[in-house]
C-alpha cells in the first residue's frame, strides 16, 4: 500500500476510537487483568511509553522492534517496542517514547510524526505503565542499536498481521523455571512475541482490520 495512502486511511479510522481493551484482550494470557483494572489496584507504579515506528519497506508498511539482551530479570530476552520509564526531565510521555527511541536505535526526533497514542498497558509483574505512541517516517535513516539495551533490531511487514487469522498458543518460560501454559503470540521474523508488545500489537490489528 501506498505510504501516504495508509497514513491518511489510518487517521481517519482512529478518528472513530481506539479498539482499546476489547483488542488487548485477543493476545492476554490467560488470568491476566485487564490493564485498567491492574492499574487502578496497583501502588506506586512507574510510568513509561513506548514507539511504534512505522515507515515504508518493499512497497508496503513496515514496524521496528527490538530484542532485549538477556540478563537477571523478568524481560530478558523479550521482543519489544523501543521504549522505557519516564525520566524526571521528560516533559510529556511523548517525549519518553522519542528520547528512547533515540537512545537505543538512534532514530532521531525529528523523523518521527506522531500519528496518535494507542491504549495504554499495564505491566503488573514490573509495575510499569506503558503508553505507546505510533510514529511514521517515510525517510528511515539507519539503525543503530544501543550496545547494552538492544541485542537486535528487528523490522517486519505490518500487513502480515491481518493476514493471520488465527492467534497460535505456546508454553513461555518464566522465572525460577516456572513455565506460563497456554500463551497467544504472534510469530514475527521467528520470534515469539507475547505479553505487553503482543496486546499493543493486537490493537494495531484491530485498527488495521477497520480501515
Amino acid at each position: 500500500m501506498d505510504a501516504s495512502n495508509f497514513i491518511t486511511s489510518l487517521k481517519k479510522t482512529l478518528e472513530n476510537g481506539l479498539p482499546g481493551e476489547t483488542a488487548h484482550q485477543l493476545l492476554m494470557p490467560r488470568k491476566r487483568p485487564l490493564s485498567s483494572t491492574a492499574k487502578s489496584e496497583a501502588k506506586n507504579y512507574r510510568e513509561s511509553a513506548v514507539g511504534i515506528v512505522l515507515h515504508p519497506f518493499n512497497n508496503s508498511i513496515h514496524c521496528i522492534l527490538i530484542r532485549r539482551p538477556s540478563y537477571d530479570g523478568v524481560h530478558s530476552g523479550q521482543i519489544s517496542f523501543p521504549g522505557g520509564k519516564r525520566d524526571a526531565s521528560d516533559p510529556d510521555l511523548e517525549y519518553t517514547a522519542r528520547r528512547e527511541c533515540l537512545e537505543e536505535i538512534a532514530l532521531p526526533h525529528e523523523y518521527a510524526e506522531l500519528i496518535h497514542p494507542l491504549t495504554e498497558v499495564f505491566i503488573p509483574v514490573s509495575n510499569f505503565s506503558v503508553q505507546p505512541y505510533i510514529f511514521f517516517t517515510d525517510n528511515l535513516p539507519e539503525l543503530t542499536p544501543d550496545e547494552r539495551e538492544v541485542e537486535e533490531i528487528i523490522s517486519f511487514d505490518l500487513f502480515e498481521l491481518v493476514e493471520r487469522k488465527e492467534i497460535p498458543r505456546t508454553s513461555i518460560p518464566i522465572n525460577a523455571g516456572f513455565i506460563m501454559k497456554d500463551v497467544p503470540y504472534f510469530d514475527i521474523n521467528g520470534h515469539i512475541v507475547w505479553g505487553a508488545t503482543a496486546m499493543m500489537l493486537a490493537e494495531m490489528k484491530v485498527l488495521m482490520e477497520r480501515m
